[in-house]
């Protein structure tokens, strides 16, 4: 039986100890869902805000209204910014996720089907992350919703796994 996405994220939160936390926009909580359904995650698995509006983001999040709209809600500098503010917000959590993008309909023809993925991790007082953009093939949005949200959570095994490297962004 293939093991699936939310399977590995919590088989390789197990093996390096740590607690994830997500901050959801596009995907409007499906990638939390989708761990909620792993026997056992509650370990390692500390929740997930969703963000999905602009002033949710502001106000639950801590991001900055002229970060917003210097770089659009759907941009790899919010996505970076919903990672730091939800892992700033969990204390419990030494990693979180983030996710936002267009998933249309009425996106920009250059955006569509574009999402941003962060993760953000403590590590010896510092806080260290990494982005990646996901262009989408499906068409339809709840599939893209769920393509959405496998990429998400295929990312962060990907960087917990030590198979993508972090920056550095200040102290916390």
């Amino acid at each position: 039986m293939e093991m699936t996405s939310a399977q590995a994220v919590y088989q390789a939160l197990q093996q390096s100890n740590l607690k994830l936390v997500l901050a959801e926009s596009c995907t409007s909580g499906l990638a939390a869902a989708m761990m909620g359904s792993v026997p056992g995650v509650s370990g390692y698995f500390c929740g997930s805000a969703v963000t999905y509006r602009v002033d949710s983001k502001s106000q639950w999040l801590g991001i900055r209204p002229d970060l917003i709209e210097a770089h659009t809600a759907e941009s790899p500098e919010i996505s970076l910014a919903m990672a730091l503010g939800v892992l700033d917000r969990t204390p419990e959590a030494n990693l979180s996720a983030a996710i936002t993008g267009h998933l249309g309909p009425g996106a920009p023809p250059e955006k569509d089907g574009i999402v941003y993925v962060a993760v953000a991790r403590r590590a010896g007082g510092k806080r260290v992350t990494k982005w990646e953009s996901f262009t989408l093939e499906s068409l339809e949005r709840g599939a893209r919703q769920e393509e959405a949200a496998h990429a998400m959570l295929d990312y962060v095994v990907r960087v917990v796994e030590g198979r993508d490297s972090f920056g550095e962004v200040g102290g916390k």
